[in-house]
């Protein structure tokens, strides 16, 4: 996963272009090609940084679930309807959660 800052992604853009321009005339900078990669390898790091924190939502989000689950079934009648909103409201943390995991896995 990259995570490409505003700024970065437009210095990428620009290089790119002119890589590309360069490419065409067949004397390519190397300059240009470090500074690329550069670029990529910290995209790459604060990515993978992202990636680890999304995971650790996730495992937080799925405990809070657990133990929403077993305050509903242990509840007494009085306090059901309570427990099981505080559970649905976990459910959808989780379901959040996931859906921002997968999202960052494909990009």
């Amino acid at each position: 996963m990259h995570s490409y800052t505003r700024a970065e992604s437009r210095e990428r853009g620009k290089l790119f272009r002119k890589g590309l321009r360069q490419s065409l005339a067949d004397c390519v900078d190397p300059a240009i090609k470090r500074r690329i990669e550069r670029i990529d390898q910290a995209a790459a790091e604060r990515g993978a940084l992202e990636l680890a924190a999304l995971h650790k939502v996730q495992a937080d989000a799925r405990r809070d679930l657990a133990a929403a689950k077993a305050v509903e079934r242990t509840a007494p009648r009085a306090d059901k309807a309570t427990a099981r909103e505080s559970r649905k409201q976990a459910e959808q943390r989780v379901r959040l959660a996931e859906r921002a995991v997968h999202k960052a896995e494909r990009s």
